[in-house]
């Protein structure tokens, strides 16, 4: 009774309202300590700056997307720095192309595809259905937190093959590789997603490993494809990721050049950019379908 008795004295003041009917919706109102939050762009920075604050707890993770490829690139590539194609061109400045390649695949299959599912099995999703958060937020979130990542891992990769693998392009070159290598990192992002929502969270990384490392391997990223059995060099053209390679390829070189180096024929710039479109709207159909089927289990 005395929780509400001072209620019900309350209801008897000048400000008092009538009670709402039973059933009746109550309309919103903001409290008067209300503080707006900013809008959409804070909401997304705030959730950009939280992705990034706990991935840098993460050193191991940092390491594996930032440190590897590079890593990668420096036990193979600079030892090849000295080979030349018959045009002049090293071979260290069209195997950089491929490891910064492999590296933007590994970040969006581990930080979209590993990371979501890690989180949905610790329950983070669906904790975040019951705050105001919404969700594109925190997919956005993700997506603009790769996009740092996928930067600070080209700069890096860069760098070191400009001063170590006598890599030498001009300026042109290195900021059209650069915007290739992201745009093209990027496009794959609803593959990281769909696996997100369609693998177990334990077995996450072990389908993400089983996908990115043969689609690295067989699309020429670490070896030329006119070093791989044929079988390799007939199903290449069919894998997303070769297409990939092949526009960061010809970012780096001429189609002459290319062709000798991986002993295909690039085809038109066109094609490449049509299959990256359409393999980004396969898997974010996917990953839309995979997504409203794990909601709807968690609500059943």
């Amino acid at each position: 009774m005395s929780a509400i008795g001072p209620l019900s004295q309350a209801g008897h003041g000048a400000d008092a309202r009538p009670a709402a009917a039973p059933g009746a919706s109550i309309p919103r109102r903001l409290s008067p300590t209300a503080v707006r939050s900013g809008g959409r762009l804070a909401l997304l920075a705030a959730q950009v700056r939280c992705e990034l604050v706990s991935t840098a707890r993460v050193p191991e993770f940092l390491i594996g997307v930032v440190a590897i490829p590079v890593m990668l690139f420096v036990m193979f590539g600079v030892p090849n720095a000295r080979w030349e194609l018959p045009d002049g061109t090293r071979f260290s400045t069209m195997m950089m192309p491929g490891f910064g390649a492999f590296g933007l695949l590994s970040l969006v299959i581990f930080a979209f595809g590993v990371d979501i599912a890690a989180e949905r099995g610790r329950g983070w999703l669906r904790l975040m259905r019951a705050t105001p958060a919404p969700y594109w937020a925190y997919f956005g979130g993700k997506f603009v937190t790769s996009l740092v990542l996928a930067s600070v891992t080209l700069v890096v990769l860069f760098t070191v093959g400009a001063l170590v693998a006598q890599v030498q392009l001009p300026a042109g070159r290195w900021s059209s590789l650069f915007v290739v290598l992201l745009l093209g990192g990027m496009s794959l992002a609803p593959l990281g997603f769909a696996l997100g929502f369609l693998a177990r969270p334990r077995a996450a990384s072990t389908i993400g490993n089983l996908v990115f490392l043969p689609l690295s391997f067989a699309s020429g990223f670490f070896i030329p494809l006119r070093e791989l059995p044929q079988f390799l060099r007939d199903l290449a053209p069919y894998l997303p990721t070769y297409h990939y390679a092949q526009l960061a390829w010809r970012a780096a070189a001429s189609a002459e050049t290319v062709e000798v180096y991986t002993g295909l024929a690039p085809g038109p710039v066109w094609v490449h950019v049509l299959w990256l479109a359409a393999t980004f709207a396969l898997f974010a159909a996917v990953a839309v379908w995979a997504y409203r089927r794990q909601r709807s289990r968690e609500q059943a």
